[in-house]
């Protein structure tokens, strides 16, 4: 009986470690701080819990407030806000336009993606959507690595930088770190069985935005 339960939870401990690793090492080389981040064009700023009043939460607040960083350095040209745009998720992404434009960025420099339900969901769709090739994930830096994989396993050449700013919440910052570990499992799902998310035609929102900013 020991050795059977010695073996269930050592095979429960590979299968939460092995993607955790996995995620880790191919993120390795591509994740940095806001100060060194290579130019790209633009930053994929994942979408987080927005309140009944459509504020963002201190978390989506903290990941929008890097990307207003990156773009005020020149670091990224335009912002493109994947998250739930239905409304009993508050409508994440028009709620994070609405902060963004509050904190200086033009309006046109920022694209809306309301189905970008997830994190795998989000790196698709800015791939094969918005044909974006190339850009920079904002994120949580807990969450960086396993964003960072997705979107280069995806085909996109994608690097990261992750806030840090929220530790300070230390029982929540805890439990999400924890979180994103198990999701790391159904990454490595999603990337081996090639789920397609929702998707839908084409949209030049982003080589428009992208278009107009080089003209200015």
């Amino acid at each position: 009986m020991r050795v059977g339960v010695g073996v269930v939870a050592g095979l429960t401990l590979l299968a939460v470690a092995g993607p955790v690793v996995f995620v880790q090492a191919r993120a390795a080389d591509h994740m940095y701080t806001a100060d060194d981040v290579p130019a790209t064009p633009v930053a994929l700023v994942l979408g987080a819990r927005v309140y009944d009043d459509g504020t963002p939460s201190q978390f989506l607040r903290a990941r929008l407030d890097l990307a207003v960083e990156l773009y005020g350095a020149g670091s990224v040209e335009v912002l493109l806000v994947p998250g739930d745009g239905r409304p009993d998720h508050n409508d994440e992404p028009a709620a994070m336009r609405r902060y963004l434009v509050e904190q200086g960025v033009p309006a046109e420099a920022i694209i809306q993606d309301s189905a970008g339900f997830d994190t795998y969901d989000s790196c698709v769709r800015a791939d094969k959507v918005y044909g974006v090739g190339a850009l920079t994930v904002v994120t949580q830096s807990f969450h960086l690595a396993r964003a960072v994989t997705t979107c280069r396993a995806v085909g996109v050449d994608a690097v990261g930088v992750g806030d840090t700013t929220v530790k300070s919440r230390r029982a929540t910052w805890a439990k999400t770190t924890l979180r994103d570990q198990l999701a790391a499992m159904k990454t490595v799902v999603d990337l081996v069985t090639k789920r397609e998310p929702l998707l839908g035609p084409p949209d030049d929102a982003v080589q428009t935005a992208l278009a107009t900013a080089q003209t200015h």
